[in-house]
């Protein structure tokens, strides 16, 4: 079992706590991403997983074992740079040896194992290349391949794939998860793309500030996110956010956002009874509002601000109440900044957060 157990993790830098109290467990054979912006603690966390940082509290279990005093080279962990940490004077095969010589592996055995793993990462004819003579891609598969090699029980991955241009990091995340699920390594990557997180991941850790906000499915995140930071972070482009005040009218629950209101369903009721008068923040994706080039029943007057054409679909910015918010189109409809448009808010896809304390009522 190559499973990784995190308890009660932090690591302080002077006065700065880097990583807060940090506790997960990765699953024997999972793809786990830490997701979060810079400074959020996530490649802290990865290095004091990996041995490059030692912790000031908590501790570290890789299969089973505490590792918080065993050396790097002892921990069966395998690590991937963002820059990857090639040997520029080493040709690719002598790359990809290198772990194993270190080992002081038998050569016969050295030469198989490079050849198996530089055919499984297809660059078996890059072999006798230096790597100034490959491209992003080719020497991030290098890289991996010098990861590979050893055979170890979790691979540790720090971005990378954010030095490739973006046509080659979508191939590449796909056949990174591919080759994780095909091989069943144990993986730990960190990111801050959220998209990246989201396609490739079993499950996710979103970090803000040295903490933990957040752990779940890619699916979880999205449809069910614990607070505001959470529900900001996921999803492409962002959740807009509104102010509003919980108000009981006539046996139901009021949305009042100034420029709306949303009568809530009787199903709320029972949730929010007790809340009337709370100031708190209505959450909906882009992708649910609805858009309309006439009134109907329900629906609040904006003016268009600027269309982002995408091919199969349209990102609209529109203005309400001084504020610019974002809804996703699908398709194609003609419209025009300054332009009066009519949105509609379904109330089955809303979220409401508590605006004191950033979490989720609903």
């Amino acid at each position: 079992m190559a499973d990784v157990k995190v308890k009660n993790l932090t690591k302080r830098f002077g006065k700065v706590i880097a990583v807060n109290k940090v506790s997960f467990d990765v699953k024997d054979k999972e793809f786990v991403v830490l997701l979060g912006p810079s400074g959020s603690g996530k490649t802290t966390t990865l290095r004091l997983i990996a041995g490059l940082e030692r912790p000031d509290e908590g501790e570290i279990y890789i299969g089973g074992r505490l590792v918080n005093n065993i050396p790097p080279r002892e921990r069966d962990v395998a690590m991937v740079f963002q820059n990857y940490a090639l040997y520029p004077h080493m040709t690719v095969f002598d790359n990809l040896a290198f772990p194993l010589q270190v080992r002081k592996m038998p050569k016969k055995y050295i030469k198989a194992k490079v050849e198996e793993v530089a055919k499984l990462l297809k660059i078996e004819d890059l072999l006798d290349r230096r790597p100034s003579q490959l491209s992003g891609g080719q020497q991030q598969r290098v890289a991996l391949g010098r990861a590979l090699v050893r055979e170890p029980k979790v691979f540790l991955m720090d971005e990378p794939l954010s030095n490739l241009d973006a046509k080659l990091r979508v191939y590449m995340r796909a056949e990174l998860k591919r080759l994780q699920k095909e091989l069943g390594i144990t993986t730990i990557y960190v990111t801050h793309d959220q998209v990246e997180a989201m396609t490739m991941a079993d499950r996710i850790v979103v970090f803000h500030k040295g903490k933990i906000q957040q752990i779940g499915t890619p699916s979880d995140l999205y449809k069910k996110p614990q607070n505001i930071f959470v529900a900001g972070f996921i999803g492409s482009p962002a959740m807009n956010f509104f102010d509003a005040t919980l108000t009981y009218k006539d046996d139901f629950i009021v949305l009042d956002a100034g420029e709306f209101k949303l009568k809530l369903p009787k199903t709320f009721s029972s949730i929010l009874r007790d809340k009337a008068g709370l100031e708190v923040v209505l959450g909906i994706r882009p992708e649910h509002i609805k858009i309309y080039k006439e009134p109907r029943a329900s629906t609040v007057k904006c003016r268009v601000y600027v269309v982002e054409p995408l091919g199969g679909e349209m990102i609209i910015n529109f203005s309400l109440g001084g504020k610019i918010y974002k809804a996703r189109y699908p398709g194609e409809i003609s419209l025009k900044p300054d332009e009066t448009i009519y949105i509609e808010i379904p109330v089955k896809h809303i979220h409401i957060f508590n605006k004191k304390d950033g979490k989720a009522i609903i």
